[in-house]
C-alpha cells in the first residue's frame, strides 16, 4: 500500500470516511505497518502531525502506536499478549486521559476511537478518596473513642495525623500560663509528651485555634515562621508547609492540631485541610470527652474518700477491725458504714459507731455522708447516746432526705486489763458478743430507729470484755444475705452464732474476715445487700509503752 494516499482516496476511504469522518470523537485510522490512513477533525486537532502518509509511532503518543503494533503483530511476540480486536487501552494525551478503542476495518485496516475520559477518572477518583477518607474517619472514631485516658487519646490522634495526613504532628493542650503541653508523632511514628515554655502567638493561627475559632488557610502559614518547638525531633528537611487547626471540644476548645509537611512533599491543598479539620473535630471531642471523664472522676475519687469506711486498728489497748462489702460490684460505697473515734487520752472513751441507711448505692451514700459528719460535729455529746441519737434524729427529721437509718453505737474504753463498753441500739440488730469460751451472747440493747420518728427511745447495755473476747456489730446484710445450697435460704442469725463460736480468741481481724468470708460463700454469685461488720475485742496482752522515750506511755496490743 501507499501510506501516502489519503483515507478518502480509492475504495478504503470511500465507504469509511463516511462513517467515522464526521464522528464527534477523535478517530485514527492506521494500516497494518502502522502508516497513517487518515484522521477526522477531531484526530486532527488533537493530532495535528497527523496526517495520511506519516508514520503513526511519530504523531501520537506512544501508547497508542504501541497498542497498534501489538494488535496488527508487528512487535514479536505472541499476538495474544497484546490487545485484541474490541480490546480498550488507556493513556494521557497532554493533561487529558482517554480510551482507545480498536476497530478492524474489512481492508486490514484499523480505526482507533479515542475517548476523553478524563472527568470520569476524576469523578473515580474523587470518590474512591472520599470512601477512604471514609473509612479512615470511621476507623479513627473508634481509636479515638476506645479509651477515656486523656493522654492515650492524645497519643492515637498525633500517631493517625502522622500516618496518614502529614509528615508530623503536633497536638497542642490549651495552655496553662506559658506552660504549654505538647504531643509529638514524627515520620518514625514514635510518640513523646513534652512540656515548653513559650508564646503561642509565634506559630501563625495557634493562639486562634487553641480559643476555638475557625482555622486561617495553610497559605497564610509562612512555613519559616513555624518555631523550633513545635517541629518534632527526626523531622528532616525545612517545613514546606503546614496546617493549623483547631480541636473542637464539649463548649471548650480541647486544643489544637498542627500538621507540617517537608519541603519535598506537596504543599496542603484545600481538599486536604477541610478533610483535617474533619478528623480535627473527632479527635477533639473524644480528647474533650477524656478530659471530662478525667476531671469527673477525680471529683468522684475525692468524694469517694470521704464516703469510704475507715481502716481500723488498735486504739489504746483495745483492738477494732472493719470490714465492709457493697451490694454492686461497681460500686465501693453504699448504705453501711461505720467509725471508730478514738479518744484523746488514755482512760476516756472511744466511740465505735456502725449504721444501715435504707436503700443502697450512691444515693444512699450520700446520706451515711451527713450521719457521719453529724455524729463528727456531736462527739462532744458522745457520753449521753440518747442525746447524742436525738439530736441526730433532728438533723435527719428536718432535711430533705426521705430515708431513715439504724445505728448501733458502743462507747469503749479499756481499765485493768479489761474491755468495757456501753451498747445502744437505735433500731439496729444487737452485737454479738464471743466470750473465751466459745459461748455467744447478745447484748440487751434496743431502740428505735432514727429519721423516722420525731422522739427516739433507745435502751444501753453495759459489756465487759475479758482478755480474747470480742463484741461485733453487724448489718442486717449478713444475717440476710440469701444463698445456701437452693440460693434462697438466709444466712441468719443461728449460723452467725456459730461462725462466731469458733472465733473464740482470734484477733478482731481474723474475726471479721472469717464472718465476711462465711457470708460471700452463702451468698455465692447471687445478690446481696451491703454487709458491714466491726470487731472490738481484747487483746490477750497489752502493756503501756512511751512514744520516743518522751510522751506520756500509751497500750500496745
Amino acid at each position: 500500500m501507499d501510506i501516502s494516499q489519503q483515507p478518502s482516496a480509492g475504495p478504503r476511504g470511500a465507504g469509511a470516511g463516511a462513517t467515522w469522518g464526521s464522528a464527534p470523537c477523535p478517530v485514527v485510522v492506521a494500516d497494518p505497518s502502522g502508516g497513517v490512513v487518515g484522521t477526522n477533525a477531531a484526530a486532527a486537532v488533537l493530532f495535528p502531525d497527523a496526517t495520511a502518509g506519516t508514520w503513526l509511532r511519530d504523531v501520537v503518543p506512544a501508547w497508542i502506536a504501541d497498542a497498534h503494533a501489538r494488535l496488527r503483530g508487528i512487535v514479536p511476540g505472541p499476538r495474544t499478549a497484546g490487545p485484541g480486536p474490541g480490546t480498550t487501552v488507556h493513556g494521557t494525551v497532554g493533561d487529558r486521559t482517554f480510551e482507545a478503542h480498536p476497530t478492524p476495518t474489512g481492508d486490514g485496516d484499523v480505526m482507533w476511537w479515542l475517548l476523553d475520559d478524563t472527568d470520569r477518572r476524576l469523578a473515580e477518583d474523587a470518590l474512591r478518596t472520599e470512601r477512604e477518607r471514609a473509612a479512615f474517619l470511621a476507623g479513627a472514631s473508634s481509636a479515638l473513642l476506645s479509651s477515656l485516658n486523656l493522654e492515650r487519646c492524645m497519643e492515637v490522634t498525633a500517631e493517625l495525623a502522622a500516618q496518614h495526613l502529614a509528615d508530623a504532628a503536633v497536638i497542642v493542650a490549651p495552655p496553662r500560663g506559658r506552660k504549654v503541653r505538647l504531643t509529638f508523632c514524627g515520620p518514625d511514628g514514635e510518640v513523646v509528651h513534652r512540656t515548653v515554655q513559650d508564646d503561642v502567638r509565634h506559630l501563625p493561627g495557634l493562639a486562634e485555634a487553641l480559643r476555638g475559632f475557625p482555622p486561617v488557610p495553610s497559605r497564610w502559614i509562612d512555613p519559616a515562621a513555624v518555631p523550633a518547638w513545635a517541629v518534632p525531633e527526626g523531622f528532616t528537611g525545612p517545613v514546606g508547609s503546614a496546617v493549623v487547626t483547631p480541636l473542637p471540644g464539649h463548649g471548650v476548645p480541647a486544643g489544637a492540631l498542627i500538621l507540617l509537611r517537608s519541603g519535598r512533599h506537596t504543599a496542603f491543598t484545600e481538599s486536604e485541610e477541610i478533610f483535617a479539620r474533619l478528623f480535627a473535630s473527632r479527635a477533639g471531642a473524644a480528647m474533650s470527652a477524656a478530659r471530662m471523664y478525667a476531671e469527673q472522676a477525680a471529683i468522684t475519687a475525692t468524694l469517694m474518700r470521704e464516703l469510704l469506711p475507715p481502716r481500723l486498728h488498735a486504739v489504746h489497748g483495745v483492738e477494732f477491725a472493719g470490714r465492709y462489702r457493697p451490694a454492686g460490684m461497681a460500686e465501693r460505697v453504699g448504705g453501711d458504714f461505720y467509725d471508730v473515734h478514738p479518744a484523746a487520752e488514755e482512760g476516756q472513751e472511744t466511740l465505735v459507731v456502725l449504721g444501715d441507711v435504707c436503700g443502697k448505692g450512691l444515693e444512699a451514700a450520700v446520706l451515711t455522708g451527713k450521719i457521719r459528719n453529724t455524729v463528727q460535729a456531736l462527739l462532744p455529746l458522745a457520753e449521753d447516746h440518747q442525746r447524742l441519737l436525738g439530736l441526730l434524729n433532728g438533723a435527719l427529721m428536718n432535711s430533705h432526705h426521705t430515708r431513715f437509718a439504724t445505728l448501733a453505737m458502743a462507747s469503749v474504753v479499756r481499765r485493768a486489763g479489761v474491755v468495757r463498753l456501753r451498747v445502744t441500739s437505735a433500731g439496729h440488730p444487737a452485737p454479738l458478743i464471743v466470750r473465751a469460751d466459745g459461748t455467744v451472747e447478745q447484748a440487751r440493747t434496743r431502740g428505735t430507729l432514727i429519721g423516722a420518728f420525731r422522739d427516739v427511745s433507745s435502751t444501753t447495755a453495759q459489756v465487759e470484755l475479758a482478755p480474747g473476747e470480742t463484741c461485733l456489730f453487724f448489718t442486717d446484710g449478713i444475717t440476710e444475705a440469701r444463698g445456701g445450697p437452693l440460693g434462697d435460704e438466709y444466712f441468719g442469725l443461728p449460723r452467725l452464732e456459730s461462725a462466731l463460736a469458733r472465733c473464740a480468741g482470734m484477733p478482731a481481724e481474723a474475726v471479721v474476715e472469717h464472718v465476711q468470708m462465711l457470708a460471700a460463700q452463702w451468698v455465692g454469685r447471687g445478690g446481696h445487700d451491703d454487709m458491714a461488720t466491726v470487731a472490738v475485742t481484747a487483746p490477750h496482752h497489752a502493756h503501756l509503752s512511751a512514744v520516743n522515750g518522751h510522751t506520756r506511755g500509751r497500750y500496745t496490743a
